[in-house]
């Protein structure tokens, strides 16, 4: 059967940092989810941070009411954060790690070190009827604690990866490490998402690793939004994503096509 097309995420926290910057009521990141949504983003993430630094409470609200896809929440494992999730319940809730001084999110969730609390937040969450997802780092152990925990959806943090230099053996080794956790956490049965630091240098080569069910992508986004529009700089991203998730098909059927041809050679006849 052939796979569902990949999902394009898009994350307008940005929006909402310049609004920020100085406290006025433009730009809007509603009305930026909208045009997102008309672009064909299938969803429209934002991190309400503790400091709230870029989201506020009121734009999750309203984007609550008037997505027509659907709304991920990012959010900090606190008692603050899962009390505003439950009282709005948005469709996903991605559990991240959180420093007030970091520029961006710095690493995965560290489900193994931090198990109790996590496993009660997607106790709690689900039974509000959240679906839980934990941002995490390509490694087993956490994988297998995600499972644990209960958490039916991972996001992998491609981080290491997209600071890598294009074409080093370090990107390589990371590229490694994220299709090979895609592959342990599909075979576990979880939902696989990836995201940070994608842009549309490297996004197709993510999109292209098997079982990569939605990439999550905002900055590079929002910052080719200045140059061709949001609408145009959403369908560009979706575009790319589309064509790698087809290119990893293709090579993954090549594959398949060369083992079984040396198979037949061996074994036929």
């Amino acid at each position: 059967m052939h796979p569902p097309r990949i999902l394009l995420g898009v994350n307008i926290d940005h929006i909402a940092t310049l609004r920020q910057a100085r406290g006025t009521r433009y730009p809007d990141p509603v009305q930026a989810a909208l045009l997102a949504e008309e672009a064909g983003a299938d969803g429209i993430t934002v991190h309400l941070r503790e400091d709230r630094r870029h989201i506020q409470p009121r734009d999750v609200r309203l984007l609550a009411e008037v997505l027509n896809t659907r709304m991920n929440l990012e959010m900090a494992v606190t008692e603050e954060m899962l009390a505003l999730a439950e009282e709005m319940r948005p469709p996903h809730v991605c559990l991240v790690p959180e420093k007030r001084e970091e520029l961006t999110t710095e690493g995965g969730l560290d489900v193994v070190g931090g198990f109790s609390a996590i496993e009660a937040a997607c106790q709690r969450l689900a039974a509000v009827g959240c679906d839980v997802s934990l941002f995490i780092d390509p490694e087993q152990a956490q994988i297998d604690a995600a499972v644990r925990a209960g958490a039916p959806t991972i996001e992998l943090h491609t981080g290491a990866f997209a600071e890598a230099a294009i074409g080093s053996q370090t990107a390589e080794d990371e590229y490694q490490r994220l299709t090979q956790a895609a592959h342990v956490a599909s075979e576990a049965g979880l939902v696989v998402n990836a995201g940070h630091g994608l842009n549309y240098h490297n996004c197709e080569i993510i999109a292209a690793i098997p079982g990569i069910n939605e990439l999550n992508i905002g900055h590079a986004i929002i910052a080719r939004a200045m140059f061709v529009g949001l609408k145009e700089a959403v369908v560009e991203m979706k575009r790319l994503i589309i064509a790698g998730q087809e290119a990893g098909l293709m090579a993954a059927l090549d594959a398949h096509d060369h083992d079984h041809g040396d198979h037949q050679s061996c074994c036929g006849q």
